[in-house]
């Protein structure tokens, strides 16, 4: 528990610590004065003013914020203030400003991802046979256990992925599959059969499958600073991908977010088992939930980045700020709406550890 626990904080600490540092850094670059820059909600624990910011990290570790000068369209300012107020900064401005919180989350990501490209390289599947089931076309054309696939019509396989493209995509056809089996070389035929498989959202879907499953052997692909880099940004925008569609399909009810909806405590057990799996692990875990962050930040609901930047747009578009009064029944909307969502993630966690007991 104690390790949960330890985990948990540092991962909180380091998603929220980026996020607000990307609100702070850019309204500071823009001449936005800020008062408050807070790890945390509620009551400060510890806090230290230098110039006209206070730094605090508080009570509540569930998030934190960073307090602007004339962040309230209505907020009584004195002369002096105006030029540092953020409502009285042109609207592109104002944007970028909210924008800047989930873009360092994506920053985040992609450094995190880099730098484990860089150190470790490319953790790749080795095309390992592990199992064959009995009464399909592997079992048939005599594929046995540790017999390593080397070549499919011809295309080199130097990774499971690689080897499950060519059987996906084959519409059927006999495949002539190149295996080395121990110090011998054999060549097999094989047709694939259309079944019905889980994909990630555990959806039903086709798929053409031999009936192997992989030994899980797995070898490190160094990668040059280049590759990094690229791999990096291939990896985050995929992910991103990922999460968008998964709650698309939340919405929409295909999923269940009763199974895949997770709330802190969640988190706090995933980050405490990633934890003990060495810092790899434990670094993509933070790769992972700071995409999830961004891109929820970014759903155009009030009292999150998103609603604000919507809100931004309206008044870019209509040439005047929305009316205060619809601004605040939105923002109280939302809050409701976000405790909603919390009250629901922690029932689905606390449901878990029930039936796990």
């Amino acid at each position: 528990m104690s390790t949960s626990i330890i985990a948990f904080v540092i991962v909180l600490g380091v998603l929220i610590f980026f996020h607000e540092l990307g609100h702070f850094l850019f309204a500071r670059l823009f001449g936005v004065g800020v008062e408050k820059f807070s790890l945390g909600f509620g009551p400060k624990m510890v806090g230290k003013k230098i110039g006209m910011t206070e730094y605090l990290i508080s009570a509540i570790p569930l998030g934190g914020y960073v307090k602007m000068v004339g962040e309230e369209p209505d907020s009584e300012l004195l002369p002096e203030e105006i030029p540092f107020s953020f409502t009285h900064k042109h609207i592109f401005k104002k944007i970028v400003i909210v924008a800047a919180g989930p873009l360092f989350n994506l920053i985040l990501t992609i450094a995190i991802f880099f730098g484990l490209f860089c150190f470790y390289g490319l953790l790749v599947l080795k095309p390992v046979v592990g199992t064959v089931s009995e009464g399909t076309p592997a079992y048939t054309a005599g594929l046995q256990k540790d017999d390593l696939v080397e070549a499919i019509n011809g295309v080199p396989v130097d990774s499971w992925e690689k080897m499950a493209e060519l059987v996906s995509t084959c519409k059927g056809e006999e495949l002539e599959v190149h295996l080395r089996r121990g110090d011998s070389a054999l060549v097999v035929k094989i047709t694939p059969e259309l079944q019905i498989t889980k994909n990630l959202f555990g959806e039903d879907v086709e798929r053409y499958l031999v009936g192997i499953t992989s030994a899980g052997k797995v070898f490190q692909r160094p990668l040059s600073i280049g590759q990094s880099a690229i791999k990096s940004f291939s990896q985050t925008w995929n992910i991103s991908k990922l999460t968008v569609l998964g709650i698309v399909k939340m919405i929409q009810g295909t999923v269940s977010a009763k199974d895949n909806l997770g709330g802190p405590i969640q988190i706090a057990q995933m980050a405490g088992d990633f934890y003990k799996e060495g810092l790899p692990n434990f670094l993509s875990f933070i790769a992972f939930l700071s995409v999830t962050l961004a891109i929820l930040n970014f759903l155009p609901i009030p009292v999150l980045d998103g609603g604000h930047i919507f809100f931004f747009i309206i008044e870019a578009v209509t040439g005047r700020p929305l009316n205060l009064k619809v601004r605040e029944i939105s923002q109280q909307i939302g809050v409701t709406l976000l405790v909603m969502l919390m009250l629901f993630a922690f029932y689905n966690d606390i449901m878990r550890i029930v039936v796990q007991k």
